[in-house]
Order: structure tokens, then C-alpha cells, then sequence
């Protein structure tokens, strides 16, 4: 369940870290368009390679839009919004824990207690839910990815790709690798508020434990059955409710900040088209290192992003 202290308490110190951020990546990004293919989803396609424009000549395989990962995207918007606007606790948290505190036994509080354990216990499944649907999302990856690169002054990674089996031979890294590495890591000395949240939120140990429902509830406490002696990233043997509140707060509010910029992206690019005739150029980098421009157009009647038209 949510507790909307938290996400004031917290929220606010993430809402205006990501507004910093955002305004420093408008200084920081490789070339002005970038932030604009951050938006749009900028993205290497090769089927497209298969494919001829009405005039006969090749496509561009750097494509811009959702995608399938934009589309899964909304998907999975859909119900993690629906889960933060429904599901909020009737009483604040310190007067929620304060209900477990039995000095002293009484059978009726005790009973009351344990179906409330359980009623959180629930709670607590559907939220494990939204976690893996944020730290296993492409497009959450994808993005946090990019921006990073972008606020450490790194062109916009076209062919960015998540490794998915061990046959793969060309990826960016597994998804722990990228979230722990390109993106914690690398977002520490920009962002300290951002790497600590992180930090906190996301547990590679915990995502499997979730992943494989290899955990099991006993009392006000989860036990993760996945702890492994001589992994420095598995040494958890049990995390409490209250731990898990703390954990899952973060990730929604750092997911919810996350997604509250590109509005404000949208917009900057919009006013920027307005003196240019509604085209933005933007940058495309091919593997060889390779560097032109495209003329990107913003359609007001559809109030969308595409390429330029040829005349």
C-alpha cells in the first residue's frame, strides 16, 4: 500500500533533482537535437533496411517513435498508474507500523493483526509486480540510459540493445549491468540523490528473488531463499515490510519523476520548432563513428514528431 507522506516527503527532492537535471542536459547534450531522440525513442531498426520509400530509394533504418518497447511501454503505464492512484493506506505510516506494536499479548489485537498482515502481505505482491515492471522495462532502461549519456556530454547511442540470451553478440550489457554500471554509476558524481536512490531501490538480488517467486512471507518479513555465500550481490537472507515500503516508495516515485519530464521535453522542443518552421535537426551517429544531420518535423495537427517529408 501507498503512504502519501512518503511520496511527498520524497517526492518533491526527486521532482526538482530531475528538473536540475533536465535543464542541465539542455547544456550538456552532445548535439541539440539529442534530447529531442531521448524523447521520441530514437532507435536503430534493420528491418527497415528491408523496405523501399515511394520513390524507390532505401529507408533510413534510424527511426524515431514508440516502437514495440514504447507500446509495452504504455502497457505497463497503464497499470502502475492505475496502482499509484488506488491504493493508498487510510492511515499514516508511523499510525500504521504503531498497529503491530504488542506490548503485551491480547488475543483480539492479535487476531486483528494477522489479517492485516495478511491484507499487506497481498499489497505487497502486486507491488513486487510493479517493481519488476520498472527495473525489467526496456523503454526505463533504454531512456535512463540515454540521459545519462547525455548529462556526461556522449552523443545519443542509436544501436543501444539489452543483451537477451547468451547467443547474442552485439548488446550494450545484460539489464543489471546496465542499471548498476551506465547508469548508477555513472550518475553519482552528477546526481548523488539519483545514485543513492538507486542504490537503495534497486537490488539485483531482490529483482531475481521477485523474478523466480523464490521468496516466501513469514510474518512482516520477506525471505529471499536466493542468498549466495560468496556473492557480494546475494547476501540478503530476509527483508522487513518496512524495508520493502522504503524500497518500493523509491522505485514508484523515482519511475513517476522519470516519466513527468517528457511532457516537459515535448514542450521545449515544440517552442524551439516554433522559429524553425516547426523542424529540428537532429544527429545520427552510425557504428563507424559517422555523423549527419536529419530534419525532424513536428506535425501540429497530429502534434507529433517524424522526419521531413520529401518534397
Amino acid at each position: 500500500m501507498i503512504f502519501k507522506e512518503i511520496l511527498k516527503r520524497d517526492g518533491l527532492a526527486l521532482r526538482d533533482e530531475f528538473q536540475k537535471l533536465l535543464n542541465l542536459a539542455t547544456k550538456t547534450q552532445f548535439h541539440p537535437g539529442d534530447l529531442l531522440l531521448l524523447n521520441e525513442n530514437g532507435f536503430y531498426n534493420p528491418e527497415i533496411l528491408d523496405f523501399r520509400g515511394a520513390d524507390g530509394g532505401k529507408l533510413n533504418p534510424h527511426v524515431i517513435g514508440p516502437g514495440a518497447e514504447g507500446y509495452a511501454e504504455q502497457t505497463h503505464y497503464e497499470y502502475i498508474h492505475h496502482y499509484r492512484t488506488t491504493n493508498y493506506s487510510d492511515k499514516p505510516l508511523d499510525e500504521y507500523t504503531k498497529l503491530f506494536d504488542l506490548k503485551e499479548f491480547d488475543q483480539m489485537r492479535y487476531d486483528a493483526n494477522n489479517l492485516l498482515i495478511q491484507k499487506e502481505a497481498l499489497s505487497i505482491h502486486a507491488e513486487m509486480l510493479v517493481y519488476l515492471k520498472i527495473w525489467e522495462s526496456d523503454f526505463f532502461i533504454r531512456k535512463m540510459y540515454q540521459l545519462v549519456r547525455l548529462l556526461n556530454g556522449e552523443h545519443y547511442d542509436w544501436y543501444f540493445k539489452i543483451q537477451e540470451t547468451a547467443r547474442d553478440t552485439e548488446f550494450t550489457g545484460s539489464r543489471q549491468e546496465i542499471i548498476r554500471k551506465l547508469i548508477r554509476d555513472r550518475i553519482k558524481k552528477i546526481s548523488p540523490l539519483l545514485f543513492d536512490t538507486i542504490s537503495r531501490c534497486y537490488k539485483t538480488q531482490i529483482r531475481n528473488s521477485i523474478a523466480h517467486s523464490n521468496f516466501s512471507i513469514m510474518g512482516r518479513n520477506i525471505q529471499l531463499n536466493n542468498f549466495i555465500k560468496d556473492d557480494p550481490a546475494s547476501q540478503l537472507h530476509t527483508i522487513s515490510f518496512d524495508e520493502w515500503i522504503n524500497i518500493f516508495h523509491g522505485t514508484l516515485l523515482l519511475w513517476s519523476e522519470y516519466v513527468g519530464i517528457y511532457t516537459d521535453l515535448n514542450n521545449y522542443y515544440i517552442e524551439i520548432a516554433a522559429g524553425n518552421g516547426n523542424i529540428i535537426p537532429i544527429l545520427v551517429t552510425e557504428k563507424d563513428k559517422t555523423q549527419y544531420e536529419q530534419p525532424v518535423q513536428f506535425r501540429r495537427e497530429s502534434k507529433s514528431w517524424g522526419y521531413q517529408q520529401r518534397k
